[in-house]
């Protein structure tokens, strides 16, 4: 066997066996830090090649004076590695936990005290530093989530309290009502049992409110419209102003269809009563909020982008800056009082129309207008031969 085979056995047998023995150091540590790690794998190599060197100068295949200049390299070499392997291995330990105390605190609530929520990382590689990113990014969705999920409590414990004021005022006229009937003391009955059926048809709609509420956000629609067909929206739109034409006459309020096209019937693809509902919404409430002598206007027609819009401009005097946001939250009503006209409601108008035109793929916005407020509101069109 020449000496260069011998060289080259020795030295992959020592490679080998030093591979073996660094693998089951790696496999001792691995529980602990990972700049351990780190140094423990840029060391073996080197550990490796002094071990090589060594055995093929007591082979006398490298002569001392070789094995002398070889060593001092090495030396520098392992020197030089191990700091930068403990460096670098620190630096990623160091990065590593911080990410882990991000992670720790991604759940956690988020309050104004909190003075920094990035996670600051000390030069990480690329791919630590975009998971971090990541992190980031999933922490400003939740915090929003969480703001939503917050909102969304305020606005149900909201709700809850008006619909105890908003029932419990009708129950004790009823029962007042009742008490009055059994003990004969009303004197005109006629008057009593019609209040009576007035009282409960206010109830009775505001029961019907609910439902529509929770029927929009079960998770068995999604918030989808459910039996569909091409809606004619300009149909649609005289039928609902003409329904509530003879209430808009009784509070001395003008109510008034403007179409930009008697040709085009505006077809939407849709459910008619769902939408005959949002549209009723909203006439309904600007007819309730205009005082009289005052005028509503609803205008159909079609926008540029083919889209069809239909605006109901009332003549409320305008809404707060600060409230308009508002405007379509669960039970959210401008004015204090409830429970004290005949018409109150516990709010839920406004905020089934946005959940009918959403589930119909649509928008609903709100803005102040000379004297009142424009409520607009844009759904997809559809071609083909619509039906009311």
């Amino acid at each position: 066997m020449s000496d260069m085979v011998t060289i080259v056995l020795v030295t992959s047998l020592i490679c080998l066996v030093t591979a073996v023995v660094g693998a089951l150091v790696l496999r001792l540590i691995r529980g602990r830090s990972l700049g351990w790690s780190i140094v423990v794998a840029a060391l073996i190599p080197l550990v490796a090649v002094t071990a090589s060197v060594v055995l093929n100068v007591q082979l006398m295949f490298i002569s001392a004076h070789d094995s002398s200049a070889v060593s001092v390299a090495l030396a520098c070499a392992t020197f030089i590695g191990g700091l930068l392997s403990f460096v670098l291995g620190r630096r990623v330990a160091q990065n590593s936990r911080r990410l882990t105390t991000a992670l720790r605190d991604l759940g956690a609530p988020h309050d104004g005290r909190s003075p920094e929520a990035r996670v600051r990382l000390n030069g990480a590689p690329g791919e630590i530093a975009a998971l971090a990113e990541e992190l980031e990014a999933t922490r400003e969705r939740l915090a929003v989530a969480q703001q939503r999920a917050h909102a969304l409590e305020d606005s149900r414990r909201e709700l809850v309290a008006f619909l105890s004021h908003d029932l419990r005022t009708p129950l004790a006229g009823l029962r007042a009502l009742a008490e009055g009937l059994e003990d004969d003391v009303v004197e005109d009955k006629t008057a009593a049992l019609r209040q009576m059926r007035q009282t409960v048809d206010r109830m009775t709609s505001l029961v019907g409110d609910l439902f529509e509420m929770s029927r929009l956000h079960a998770p068995a629609t999604n918030g989808v419209a459910t039996g569909r067909s091409m809606v004619s929206l300009l149909e649609l739109a005289h039928d609902v102003t003409s329904e509530l034409d003879a209430h808009a006459r009784r509070r001395d309020v003008h109510l008034r269809l403007d179409s930009g096209s008697t040709d085009d019937r505006l077809p939407v693809r849709g459910n008619s009563d769902e939408l005959a509902r949002a549209l009723t919404n909203l006439v309904g409430n600007a007819v309730r909020h205009t005082p009289a002598g005052g005028t509503v206007v609803v205008v159909t027609d079609r926008v540029d982008d083919g889209r069809i819009e239909v605006a109901v401009t009332d003549g409320c005097g305008g809404i707060a800056h600060g409230d308009l946001h508002r405007v379509f939250d669960v039970g959210w009503r401008a004015t204090p009082e409830r429970g004290t006209r005949d018409d109150a409601g516990a709010g839920l108008g406004l905020a089934i129309a946005k959940g009918v035109i959403e589930a119909h793929a649509g928008s609903i916005a709100v803005q102040n207008v000379r004297g009142g407020c424009r409520f607009g509101v844009l759904l997809p069109s559809e071609s083909g031969p619509p039906t009311t």
